[in-house]
């Protein structure tokens, strides 16, 4: 397929995915049953204002129900998000809705389970989100035009619920694609010259981090902290997860009481995975040390390979004189390669405290693609502000780097390579191309999985909306 195409149909499923991935979650997903013989809902205004106009179901796609106000909605949260909606039309936002029915529909077919302590844990970040932004519960409940809190919750437990059958249904499709090397090679084979992409302008960075060293004294602070906590929730006086809003500084799940579910393969560190399997059901942890600090776990369910778990951390502070010492160290080793003593990539290999580039010579991977390489138009605004103004090869001064936990560290940088603006080359752009070629197979399972689905699904589509020239076949002509 011309690269083209492809790239028109990514930017067509993007734009119609946007209010899907909106962090206070699309208006128009609600979950609902079928209203079999009926063909529309009477929605009653409060006592004050009478009644409103009856809202008509639209389409029913499996065991779920769209109403035409769930369009409105839909084009509503897109607009609050600062969205533009002009290109998108109604027909094709119910298409979006139909998908996204679809999806949930068949998780709960294939037995895709999402538990009530994981929704309960997604809602309660949002939650929290909204009300900062917002200013309280009451705005954020009036702002969705519900009754009442309890009744809001129950409506956004039912959104965020079938929000995420439906990226499990997405992720189960995707993820069971693959890409061999000989289909990458015939993709970009079957590109033609003058349709090649263009790849922007991109930077190789490798860095050296020193870590300050945290006293004995400091870490013992810490562990007793834990152990009184521990205590106090083995005596009942306190629970876990209230401790762990007011204490940890986990920000993934401080606000949710320190709530995870986790199995083997989720991308914990290994010390801490190494702790929860071998908890008990109900058992807490005593203080472990991780990267990040000394936690404590408590394990609330087992079910199968999976956990259900609160955890709580406590990072030890870190004093001026180890703060000093870091700098000094680090100063030390950027005159070593300026004297020509060591190389850079030597010196990260002996002497960094980072472990993840250490063994690459201080090389960083680039997060969202795997790769060494950085474009510069989608790079880190921080990491970017760090390296544009160095020369090839030129180390920064020590810089000092804060992260989110508030741990600090030093860090020297430097650029190892600069590739220019280019058209696609197979052999230098092999895993961008790889990339390409895979979302093009992802593209094409997914439209074979809504041809299957949609064959084996109940669908009905009421009113105008029949006249629609939907990407689906949902009319089943």
């Amino acid at each position: 397929m011309p690269i083209k195409i492809i790239r028109m149909k990514l930017i067509n499923s993007n734009t119609l995915m946007l209010f899907f991935v909106l962090l206070f979650a699309s208006f128009g997903a609600s979950a609902q049953e079928i209203i079999k013989d009926v063909e529309t809902v009477e929605v009653k205004a409060p006592v004050q204002t009478g009644r409103q106009k009856i809202d008509g179901i639209i389409a029913t796609v499996g065991d779920y129900i769209i109403l035409d106000s769930d369009i409105d909605k839909s084009f509503l949260e897109l607009s609050s998000q600062g969205n533009s909606t002009k290109d998108i039309t109604r027909c094709q936002m119910l298409g979006k809705l139909m998908e996204d029915k679809l999806y949930a529909h068949q998780a709960v077919q294939d037995s895709i389970k999402v538990t009530d302590a994981e929704v309960k844990g997604m809602m309660e970040e949002r939650l929290n989100y909204m009300v900062e932004q917002i200013g309280s519960i009451e705005k954020v409940v009036q702002y969705y035009k519900k009754d009442s809190e309890e009744d809001f919750k129950t409506y956004f437990f039912d959104i965020l619920k079938e929000n995420k059958l439906t990226s499990e249904m997405q992720k189960k499709i995707v993820d069971a694609v693959e890409i061999t090397p000989e289909e990458v090679r015939n993709f970009f084979k079957s590109i033609p010259k003058d349709e090649l992409p263009m790849f922007g302008a991109e930077m190789e960075v490798a860095q050296i981090v020193v870590t300050p060293k945290v006293s004995e004294a400091d870490k013992k602070k810490v562990i007793d902290k834990l152990n009184g906590f521990r205590d106090e929730i083995k005596s009942g006086s306190s629970s876990f997860a209230t401790k762990a809003v007011l204490y940890s500084e986990d920000p993934g799940s401080r606000s949710s009481g320190g709530f995870y579910k986790m199995n083997r393969k989720t991308p914990f560190v290994k010390e801490f995975k190494d702790v929860a399997f071998a908890l008990q059901e109900g058992e807490i942890s005593a203080p472990f040390e991780t990267e990040f600090g000394f936690h404590i776990i408590l394990v609330e369910k087992v079910k199968g390979q999976d956990l259900e778990l609160r955890h709580i951390l406590l990072a030890p502070s870190v004093t001026r004189t180890s703060l000093d010492e870091a700098k000094e160290k680090i100063e030390l080793i950027r005159k070593r390669i300026l004297d020509k003593e060591i190389t850079f990539a030597d010196a990260a290999r002996t002497l960094s405290d980072e472990k993840e580039t250490r063994a690459n010579g201080g090389v960083l991977i680039n997060p969202k693609t795997q790769d060494t390489r950085f474009e510069l138009t989608k790079m880190d605004p921080v990491l970017y502000g760090q390296v544009s103004s160095l020369q090839d090869n030129e180390i920064s001064q020590p810089i000092m780097d804060e992260e989110k936990q508030g741990k600090k560290k030093y860090k020297l940088i430097t650029v190892t390579n600069r590739i220019n603006e280019h058209v696609a080359d197979y052999g230098k752009d092999y895993i961008k191309i790889k990339d390409l070629a895979l979302k093009e197979k992802q593209i094409k399972a997914i439209g074979k999985w809504f041809d299957e689905k949609i064959g084996e699904t109940y669908v009905k589509v009421l009113g105008e909306y029949r006249d629609c020239d939907f990407t689906n076949n949902w009319l089943k002509k």
